[in-house]
């Protein structure tokens, strides 16, 4: 039962996630038209990482992590009143304290961008430009924890699709104020700065009318007892992903050292390793989280190691073919989704250099996610902390050792062996915590996978491959949409049929659900 909650809970994230992923795609096309890879361009992405940093650490990240284990004990310990009442004391403390934060963010933006791009003080018109899209940006950050907190309530009631949807709203914001009010503004990029604000308050409005049906309401209210112990989880939850993020934040300090454009080739890249990050890697995080913090909150151990090694291995099923689908077809790839308008070959190649070993760290991260929720339904967020540290100091140590010969791919790929020291370290702690857990089952999965993703993904870069000077211009492009969709499209179901073959545990099962639901 708990696994057909999380099949069909990680089903309903990944649809959902897929549609805000291809609109991301858009919205990045669209990006990548109008301001290419130029000092513009680095320009936005390094205002937006900020808030994007303050969204991680406070909103998506560790309040979702540390919210849903408590509402799901007071569901099963005190019942649906009580866990309404915590809901509405934190909106409360969010209202206030995030408000306050983001009046503080939007005064000091000059110190924050002097922190994060360094390299721009010397440019003061570039300076300038910055610190206005981080201070049109950061109300984002209230928004976007109010979202949270619905997306997190939701998720307890075993709610995913409408919480997972609302990203959409973002990318269709961004997307519309490019394209139609880029026009009005002296400086076209302030209207993307723009979109991206109004995105995040229309990403929780989307969610209101789920969430009122489902008998939560908003208000302002007394501080709950059990919001003391969510602050506690959340405090160290928080410097988990402020590590995680401090990597990427040293790739963006460095690589604002580096040539114009090198910002912008990791932001393409990175968004590319986002589809299966997003599609698999957090919507099973998100989909096991509720399953397991019931088990532990009912003492069951069996069912916690149980369901945790069928999502592992759930998720490498998933997202091992896409991971070598991403290395295999990295430049057809970058080609058709963004070499356009000024976006030109020599972008292309670098932006698929840098996907190249960005993606080596996938297998790392989205391995982490699973088993970091895991720490959290056992209430245990300084493991997590730890392993976080440990692939941060890594990250730092081999950014400033790897580029200097290798640029912003050193930045990369210092990024990606991080990922994996994490993982590891994540795997060794869940397995003395729990220490009933099968590791050697969930490796022959992986392999199984493995072996099936490689005979597959090469038969469809043979494919790609039978006009290899058509990925080097930016003409015909119906001609590569439909060229790499039936090479991606053959080699889904080439896996299919190998795993089917070969007996795979997870496609069996996913198939047999799907046969009884029938």
């Amino acid at each position: 039962m708990a696994k057909g909650r999380i099949v069909k809970a990680a089903g309903a994230i990944s649809v959902a996630t897929t549609f805000s992923r291809i609109l991301g795609y858009i919205k990045d096309m669209i990006l990548a038209k109008y301001f290419g890879a130029t000092g513009l361009s680095d320009v936005f992405f390094v205002a937006f990482r900020i808030p994007n940093l303050l969204r991680e650490l406070f909103a998506e990240g560790s309040m979702s992590s540390a919210v849903v284990p408590v509402l799901k004990e007071s569901q099963v310990k005190h019942g649906v009143e009580e866990t309404k009442k915590i809901v509405k004391s934190l909106f409360t403390f969010i209202l206030f304290v995030v408000g306050i934060i983001t009046i503080f963010g939007i005064i000091l933006s000059p110190q924050i961008v002097k922190f994060i791009a360094p390299g721009f003080i010397e440019n003061p018109e570039k300076f300038n430009i910055t610190v206005l899209l981080t201070r049109i940006m950061f109300p984002f950050l209230l928004f976007i924890s109010l979202a949270a907190l619905t997306m997190g309530t939701l998720n307890t009631n075993n709610t995913f699709f409408i919480p997972a949807l609302a990203p959409c709203f973002l990318n269709i914001s961004i997307i519309i104020f490019t394209t139609v009010f880029s026009s009005l503004f002296l400086n076209p990029i302030i209207a993307v700065a723009v979109g991206v604000t109004v995105g995040g308050l229309l990403q929780w409005l989307v969610q209101l009318p789920e969430f009122y049906k489902s008998g939560f309401k908003l208000g302002l209210t007394a501080l709950h007892p059990a919001l003391k112990k969510i602050l506690l989880l959340i405090i160290p939850t928080t410097l988990a992903m402020a590590v995680n993020q401090i990597n990427i934040f040293v790739s963006t300090i460095i690589a604002s050292f580096l040539p114009d454009g090198s910002i912008t080739y990791l932001y393409y890249s990175m968004r590319l390793i986002q589809l299966p990050i997003g599609v698999f890697g957090v919507a099973v995080g998100m989909a096991v989280l509720p399953t397991l913090s019931q088990h532990v909150a009912e003492g069951n151990r069996d069912k916690l190691a149980t369901d945790f090694t069928f999502s592992l291995k759930l998720l490498f099923f998933l997202t091992v073919p896409s991971t070598l689908g991403l290395i295999m077809l990295k430049e057809p790839i970058v080609n058709t989704l963004f070499q356009r308008g000024i976006f030109d070959l020599k972008a292309t190649l670098n932006t698929a250099q840098a996907l190249l070993f960005y993606s080596i760290g996938i297998i790392g991260t989205v391995g982490s996610r699973t088993i970091t929720a895991t720490f959290y339904s056992l209430q245990d967020t300084k493991t997590p902390v730890i392993c976080a540290t440990a692939g941060m100091v890594t990250n730092i140590c081999l950014s400033f050792i790897l580029m200097e010969n290798m640029k912003h791919n050193g930045l990369a790929l210092a990024y990606s062996m991080a990922a994996t020291v994490q993982f590891i370290m994540l795997s060794v702690f869940i397995k003395r915590k729990v220490n009933i857990i099968s590791f050697s089952s969930i490796t022959l999965s992986f392999l199984k996978s493995f072996l099936a993703a490689l005979v597959s993904v090469s038969v469809a870069k043979l494919i790609c491959s039978i006009d290899s000077s058509l990925w080097q211009h930016s003409e015909k492009m119906p001609l590569k949409f439909l060229l790499l969709s039936i090479s991606i499209a053959t080699a889904a179901l080439l896996y299919l049929m190998i795993c089917y073959l070969m007996k795979h545990e997870e496609l069996s099962y996913i198939l047999k659900k799907f046969r009884r639901q029938k």
